[in-house]
């Protein structure tokens, strides 16, 4: 039995709460310009000395700017535009087409007793952040 989009952010969100899984969206641009920025300062501070120290300054600054704010992913799956929550409904769907199951209770319960479907659902979510969002993933404590 089908069960509409929420209901599949709802489950992708609770593998991903059991899990302890929290994502930060890199802002590599910012992180490269700064090091550029700082290669330059240091090229016009000491030739080519100055520009190796200004370009690992700038790169340390940078690193530094673009580690974001980590959120739990059940939050951030549902603040993501419905279009895209349509695909990871489609790519969870395309897991749970065979099962059955009669409401969104059931299908969690379903899932986290089974490691393999968990495992897979995770790897939806996981390359959904880290390949579309360019996200860092976290793994805290498992929860029950």
């Amino acid at each position: 039995m089908p069960i509409n989009m929420n209901d599949v952010m709802q489950l992708l969100g609770r593998v991903s709460e059991v899990q302890g899984m929290k994502a930060a969206l890199r802002h590599s641009g910012r992180g490269a310009l700064m090091a550029g920025l700082g290669a330059f300062l240091g090229g016009m501070m000491g030739g080519p000395f100055g520009i190796a120290i200004g370009g690992a300054v700038g790169g340390l600054v940078g690193a530094n700017m673009s580690a974001g704010q980590f959120k739990p992913v059940p939050q951030i799956l549902m603040e993501l535009p419905p279009t895209v929550q349509q695909q990871l409904y489609n790519d969870a769907y395309a897991i749970l087409k065979d099962f059955n199951w009669t409401d969104l209770a059931q299908i969690t319960a379903l899932v986290l007793a089974n490691s393999t479907l968990q495992t897979k659902l995770l790897g939806v979510v996981t390359n959904y952040l880290t390949n579309e969002l360019n996200a860092e993933i976290q793994y805290g404590k498992k929860k029950p």
